[in-house]
């Protein structure tokens, strides 16, 4: 049994889907099945948050208020997963609650907490289970036939037709309403919503309901009624006892003055020949004079304005009296709006702002007025406080009232809008119904007795006679006289009559019917819908609903879709213009392109989903064919459509060839009856629909989803196939929008690997004469088509060439024709084809080491050549360019963006179609590597060469979705298995902590060119790809030990991890590990900050690994003698000959910074390094013994991590260190005190056998005593205080200060401005030696870092406001610039990413250990998220320029970059919620 499908929604940030896209629709539950939502762990949504849908718990029924709680309980390095069973179709929507995270300067100070958020709702539709007979029926198995129902007839007589409607291949039958009609006799004007016709149903809803059961039991035809919630015919009885049901006076007082027009109107109408205006209208002259008319009897004698204008008299009384008893409303009103000199135009505007009552709706006439209190207010600020006796004083405000032009206070400001009158006659369908006077309607209020009618307007989705209408005074209405338009409100208590009423009908609806169009939908308010809909889907679960919008826009028509559950909207393809407009509605309705990316998962995806459409060939209210095109064109019209993976259908009247659409109110005559059997007598095209429907229900059945549509002059072609056992139907078009019997110019097709066969050609033969349509239209008794019949036309010729199929029309083939043709791939099962390439790939990658996946997933383009004597590199994509990696994630990085999207124009597809190097390249490289020693590679050289040779053979346009499922099934496999090699904690993890920790096997790997020792062939980590990743660029101890903890520690790679722990351990000389290992053949030892982080690592080593502390007795050998500076090759005999444990290097380090040293680098000059100038070779650290810090370095070298030295000649900064930082650096001093406090504990748990150095002078110094004394001084050097009071109580210079709050860069530095700068190094120490920091202290400095040195992935490496920042990092560029000249500012500007890892640590450190604390961490690792996610390299770049823009000079993937942020989740796993 397999297992049950789950559907997996990711959710950003914000809660909303993280899709590509805005609608999402889900399959209908014929089993249930799951939505799992999935969140970050730390999203800010997670904090106090929940979240609330109203998906029903299984067995529940669906109730759209009832919101049930998903509790978000956060989990730092998690996914929270949220599962619904989805057992029910409908919509639904969700949305979340929760307590947004504060800045960080509001958790610093006291503030309010934070209120209660919610996100946006968002939604999503489920589909029905439609069946028939109980076989479940695909929506895109829907062929739907609409007919007017009072044109059926007596219900005695539908079986024939039901009979007629299922030969012809429909499997639903779309019903004009069958209620009791009005006066007017159109079936969308119902009298009475609960009683059927009685004349076509003598025995009321029994005979529907028999009538719904025959058709589907006999003739598998399921039932669909178009429901009618927004007017009523305007006789209806029951409008008389209930006119508060329609927008009348009362219930609408804002539409008087439309009704006093449309009055005005009738009984000028009625009066024309009296007051001397021509009754008949037959000329232009006639019709405007009659206009005159209706300006100087209508129009001018209402005195429309008056609806919209201030009484000016009244209001001014009004203003005058508020304004002398000092009633004055200046507390209510802007009065900074106000100055003296406005002109008269902006103090009226300023009135109309602050004090025009009414000005929301139409009332009555003068219903508009100024408040007088904000009239004497605005007197007030015009001509002082009032002064009841100064006479003159009064008047000069009345004046002033009088003069700034009140006429001004109308809607639109530039004056009154009369009211737009069309240019017809004043004899008009009325815009109102006039109850009449009755008994019952006596009991009313008069007003109450005049409804509006309903009408048509475009693009409006308001309510059109709502109180901010004025749709109906500008006469924009095409109204329908004869339906009354109803008035719902906002709730059911607002109208309890109409609303029950409509819930009765409603539910006597879908009692009869499978499914519901929802008449004038884009006109319903949406919560009506909604109400109504939920009462149907009480009664029947599984409602199918459609609708035909008009509402102008996507959002809106989506809007509609999501709030009400629609299942399909209307599309028609009569409404196209042209062949080439045809052929884009059935590419949008048509499917997936054919050999789209796809893979079918137990776990889904959810992913954005087109809005699914019925797509009809003709509707019942629209021109047929030979109106708008020829009768010719009735044939390829309906059968493009019929080639959809939509829903489709059509309207009785379509296939039979009637002339024109069909008055619906006034055409007397019913449907001619229906023949005993379809065959080739059968009128119109009855025959061939039969066969393109069956087929159309076939297709969408089996699923073939995939199509290609084809346009070329007069011809449009279709082939649709199934994406799996690639068979298919292939249709040619011979559009005819206009008359002719040319066969017009069409070339050959030829398709590739594919063979085809014909099933037939016809041709469409009417008589479209006036004379035939005349005839028709006569009939006296029936409703007919054209004399038109099928005739069959010569087959396309089919020529085989070798692999590919050639199918050319032949001259016979005349406008109206088409040809329909069965394909199929000779050899090709693409269902078995597919789970074959998809099996046996765990155990392919069974036996792989973390070595072998570096070979199969990665390598770049030096490491490759590196590896093959300089022969293979990275594959190159013509019109694409090298891939990034030679390896799986190289294609991966491609292909996922190009499945994600569908993308088969990417260059990728094209070159797969071209040939198959690609399967070459991949499976020879692997066996090449095979054989060069890498067994473990066997394996998936193997499957893949087995994949790929089983997929050689499908044709070229397939060729890359299978090569992409091989792919991306390897890639699966090989990263899983890399995972497993991995912790718990990152097994169970985020996707971007994988990611991050997938940058381990990255950077980790075999190289020809170097190791980590001088014989020994091991893996080595680079320090970043491809600008540090070979040879002796490739290992650098600094960047080896700062990512060591995060790359190999926290990932449970520990052997690899003491591998470089022990190698740079044997090349430990003057007290340092060096910068360049160089397999230790030639180290460089330049860098002072290097053996700092080796120690940390060690450190980090013995506390991480299960019995960690045993290294520290490790013996490995020396590759220059200990205490000893002496330089010799490593194949000198005095080379490795000595051993040390690393416990005796790790002294060793610390005995020699204590004494402290100088010495000139091995092989100065020019061939160690042409940059530097002599005095850089010279190293020196020497110890301050009065404050124990190690201070360092000259001003001509650079020996920490900001080590660029200037190399342009032109600027003059060749030789000049960018970032000199000698002196004591507050990163050094950190891990410094970190050391001494640990060999300190160690010591005194007998781990460590010392206690103390030694220093130059010969004093002891004890490692407690040394770690003391920095620590009493830490603050003192490097604090700068808030206030300048407390400068005395520290090291300043205030003159140098340029911001406070921070902790220096720097102690004792050559350029003494240069200690003062605001970098990111500050929080290495921070991490390490937190107990240096007075905590407040350093949560100041975060903040003030968080503001001005955080970007979106990287920290800016100096403060902006500094002199010396240069935040765009351009290596290449050589000006005179001595700043910037060759990138000397690499560190001072350009956010570099790895210092991220130790700020986000920090921050950990000195804030509660709370979920918001991780919250807010979690938020600030956003842009890394979404860089390591769109990033080729799948990894995080070295830096940045200003504010996160690419930097192009960076390394795209470095491994302290994603190093420091797994040593972040690392951290905060310790953290106990």
């Amino acid at each position: 049994m397999a297992p049950p499908l789950v559907y997996l929604l990711s959710l950003t940030d914000t809660g909303a889907p993280d899709i590509a896209g805005d609608h999402i629709s889900l399959p209908p539950p014929l089993e249930p099945y799951t939505l799992r939502i999935a969140i970050e762990g730390a999203s800010p949504i997670t904090r106090n948050g929940s979240l609330w849908t109203n998906v029903p718990v299984r067995g529940e029924k669906f109730e759209r208020k009832k919101f049930r709680e998903f509790k978000l309980q956060p989990f730092f390095s998690r996914t929270l997963h949220i599962d619904m069973p989805i057992a029910l179709p409908g919509t639904f929507c969700y949305y979340i609650t929760y307590n947004p995270l504060p800045s960080l300067k509001e958790r610093s100070e006291p503030t309010k907490p934070s209120g209660a958020a919610k996100t946006g709702t968002h939604w999503f539709t489920v589909a029905a289970r439609l069946s028939v007979n109980s076989e479940p029926l695909a929506l895109d198995s829907l062929s739907c036939f609409s007919v007017v129902s009072k044109w059926l007839g007596p219900v005695e007589k539908w079986d024939g037709y039901m009979k007629y409607i299922a030969e012809k291949g429909y499997n639903m039958v779309h019903f004009t309403p069958m209620m009791h009609r009005g006066e007017s006799n159109s079936p969308y004007s119902i009298y009475d919503q609960l009683a059927f016709d009685p004349e076509a149903f003598p025995n009321g809803t029994e005979d529907v309901v028999s009538i719904v059961d025959q058709m589907e039991k006999r003739h598998g035809l399921l039932s669909l009624t178009d429901v009618v919630w927004n007017h009523t015919a305007h006789n209806s009885l029951w409008l008389q006892s209930h006119p508060e049901a329609g927008y009348n006076l009362v219930t609408a007082p804002w539409l008087e003055a439309a009704y006093e027009l449309d009055t005005a109107l009738l009984e000028f109408g009625n009066h024309l020949e009296a007051l001397g205006f021509p009754a008949e209208l037959e000329t232009k002259g006639d019709l405007l004079k009659l206009m005159d008319g209706v300006k100087t009897h209508v129009i001018g004698a209402l005195r429309l304005w008056e609806f919209y204008v201030v009484n000016v008299e009244a209001a001014t009384d009004a203003v005058i009296e508020a304004y002398i008893l000092g009633r004055s409303g200046s507390k209510r009103i802007d009065t900074a709006e106000y100055r003296s000199g406005l002109s008269l135009y902006d103090k009226a505007q300023f009135l109309i702002k602050n004090g025009l009552k009414g000005a929301d709706s139409l009332g009555s006439r003068y219903s508009r007025t100024i408040d007088p209190e904000i009239g004497a207010a605005f007197l007030t600020l015009e001509c002082g406080k009032p002064d009841p006796k100064n006479v003159e004083q009064v008047e000069e405000a009345k004046k002033a009232l009088i003069y700034n032009r009140i006429t001004y206070l109308r809607l639109d400001s530039n004056g009154p809008k009369m009211g737009k009158i069309t240019r017809e006659s004043p004899i008009i369908e009325t815009y109102f119904t006039r109850l009449p006077k009755n008994e019952i309607t006596a009991k009313h209020d008069p007003k109450s007795l005049a409804l509006a009618n309903n009408g048509w307007i475009w693009s409006n989705v308001a309510d059109f006679a709502g109180p901010k209408s004025r749709s109906y005074l500008r006469r924009e209405v095409i109204v329908w006289g004869d339906c009354v338009k109803l008035r719902f409100g906002d709730k059911p208590e607002d109208n309890p009559f109409l609303w029950q009423f409509m819930v009765d009908y409603t539910k006597l609806m879908a009692r009869c019917f499978h499914g519901f169009r929802i008449d004038n939908c884009h006109s319903t308010p949406i919560h009506v819908g909604q109400y109504l809909l939920d009462v149907a889907r009480e009664v029947r679960e599984d409602l199918y609903v459609v609708a035909e919008l008009f509402t102008g826009s996507e959002y809106e028509d989506r809007r509609f879709v999501e709030h009400l559950g629609l299942g399909s909207l209307v599309r028609e393809a009569m409404v196209a213009w042209g062949p080439g407009e045809l052929s884009r509605l059935v590419h949008r309705h048509g499917g997936k392109p054919i050999g789209s990316f796809r893979q079918e998962l137990v776990v889904r995806a959810v992913t954005a989903s087109p809005i699914h459409a019925l797509f009809m060939d003709c509707t019942h209210d629209n021109e047929t064919p030979t109106q708008k095109r020829t009768p010719q064109d009735t044939l390829p019209n309906g059968a493009l459509v019929a080639m959809c993976d939509c829903g489709i259908g059509s309207v009785m009247g379509y296939d039979e060839i009637y002339p024109k659409l069909l008055n619906l109110v006034t055409e007397p005559r019913i449907y001619y009856p229906p023949p005993e059997k379809i065959d080739e007598t059968t009128p119109g095209i009855g025959k061939v629909k039969s066969l393109l429907n069956r087929i159309h229900t076939e297709m969408g059945k089996d699923g073939f989803t995939e199509m290609h549509v084809h346009h070329e002059g007069e011809y449009v072609t279709v082939h649709r196939v199934h994406p799996k056992s690639h068979k298919g139907y292939f249709l040619i078009a011979h559009t005819a929008f206009g008359p002719g019997d040319h066969r017009g110019d069409f070339n050959p097709i030829t398709v590739t690997g594919t063979k085809a066969k014909v099933i037939g050609s016809w041709t469409l033969v009417a008589d479209g004469s006036e004379e035939g349509k005349v005839k028709v239209l006569n009939h006296p008794d029936y409703l007919t088509g054209l004399p038109a019949k099928l005739a069959e036309v010569g087959s396309p010729k089919i020529e085989g060439n070798g692999n590919t199929t050639t199918i050319t029309v032949p001259e016979n083939f005349p406008p109206g024709s088409i040809a329909l043709l069965e394909t199929w791939i000779p050899g090709t099962d693409g269902e078995s084809l597919a789970r074959f390439v998809t099996s046996g790939a765990e155990e392919a990658f069974a036996n792989t080491s973390l070595v072998d996946l570096n070979f199969v997933l990665y390598r770049c383009e030096s490491e490759e050549k590196d590896s093959s004597d300089n022969q293979d590199g990275c594959y190159n994509i013509p019109g694409y360019g090298a891939l990034v990696y030679a390896g799986l994630q190289g294609w991966w990085s491609v292909l996922k963006e190009v499945i994600r999207n569908n993308d088969l124009a990417h260059p990728i597809c094209q070159h797969l179609r071209d040939g198959q190097w690609a399967l070459d390249y991949i499976v020879g490289r692997l066996e090449k590597l095979e054989a060069r020693g890498n067994k473990g590679l066997a394996g998936p050289a193997k499957w893949l060469k087995e994949r790929f040779d089983r997929i050689r053979s499908v044709p070229g346009f397939l060729l890359p979705r299978y090569f992409a499922l091989v792919v991306q099934t390897a890639y699966t496999a090989a990263v899983d298995r890399a995972t497993s090699f991995f912790t718990e904690d990152i097994q169970e993890g985020t996707a971007f902590l994988k990611g991050l920790s997938l940058v381990s096997l990255q950077m980790t790997g075999l190289m020809n060119s170097t190791s980590l020792w001088p014989g020994k062939k091991v893996a080595c980590m680079a320090a970043g790809l491809p600008h540090f990743s070979y040879d002796y660029m490739r290992c650098w101890g600094r960047d080896v030990f700062i990512s060591i903890r995060g790359l190999f520690l926290a990932t449970g790679r520990y052997e690899d991890a003491k591998e470089h722990i022990l190698a740079f351990g044997s090349v430990l000389k003057h007290g340092m590990i060096p910068n360049l290992l160089d397999g230790g053949r030639k180290p460089r030892y330049n860098a002072r900050d290097s053996i700092w982080f080796y120690l940390q690592a060690v450190q980090d080593y013995t506390k991480i690994v299960p019995n960690g502390i045993e290294l520290l007795q490790e013996r490995v050998k020396r590759r220059f003698l200990p205490f000893d500076d002496t330089w010799f090759n490593y194949d000198d005999p005095r080379a490795y000959t000595r051993e040390s444990t690393i416990a005796e290097i790790i002294h060793e380090a610390l005995e020699r910074h204590a004494l402290g040293f100088e010495f000139l680098e091995a092989n100065a000059g020019p061939g160690l390094d042409s940059q530097m100038k002599w005095e850089g070779f010279t190293v020196s650290v020497k110890p301050d013994w009065t404050t124990g810090i190690i201070k360092g370095g000259s001003q001509f070298n650079c020996g920490t991590w900001m080590d660029k030295m200037g190399e342009s000649e032109r600027a003059g900064n060749k030789g000049v260190p960018g970032t000199p930082r000698d002196g004591a650096a507050i990163e050094i001093t950190g891990l410094l005190y970190s050391t001494l406090k640990w060999v300190t504990e160690l010591g005194k748990k007998g781990l460590y056998e010392w206690d103390s150095v030694k220093t130059s002078e010969g004093r002891v110094v004890t490692f407690a005593v040394w770690a003391d004394l920095l620590k009493k001084n830490f603050e003192k050097l490097y604090f700068v205080p808030e206030d300048p009071a407390e400068d005395s109580k520290y090291s300043i210079k205030p003159e140098l200060v340029e911001r406070r709050g921070i902790y220096k860069d720097l102690y004792g530095g050559g350029k003494e401005y240069e200690d003062y700068q605001l970098r990111p190094n500050f929080a290495v120490a921070m991490t390490v030696a937190p107990d240096l920091f007075v905590p407040q202290h350093a949560i100041g400095c975060l903040e003030i870092a968080d503001e001005v040195l955080r970007g979106p992935t990287g920290m800016a490496t100096l403060d902006p406001i500094n002199k010396d920042y240069r935040p765009y990092y351009r290596n290449s560029e050589d000006s005179d610039d001595f700043a910037t000249s060759k990138g000397r500012n690499y560190h001072q500007g350009p956010e570099w990413l790895w210092p991220t890892g130790f700020y986000l640590r920090a921050f950990l450190t000195f804030n509660p250990p709370n979920i918001e604390t991780l919250q807010q961490i979690n938020l600030r690792m956003d842009g890394c998220r979404k860089a390591i996610n769109e990033s080729p390299w799948a990894g995080l770049t070295e830096l940045t320029n200003k504010n996160g823009e690419v930097c192009y000079d960076s390394s795209p993937t470095q491994a302290w970059s994603a190093s420091c942020l797994i040593d972040l989740y690392y951290d905060a796993a310790k953290i106990k919620l």
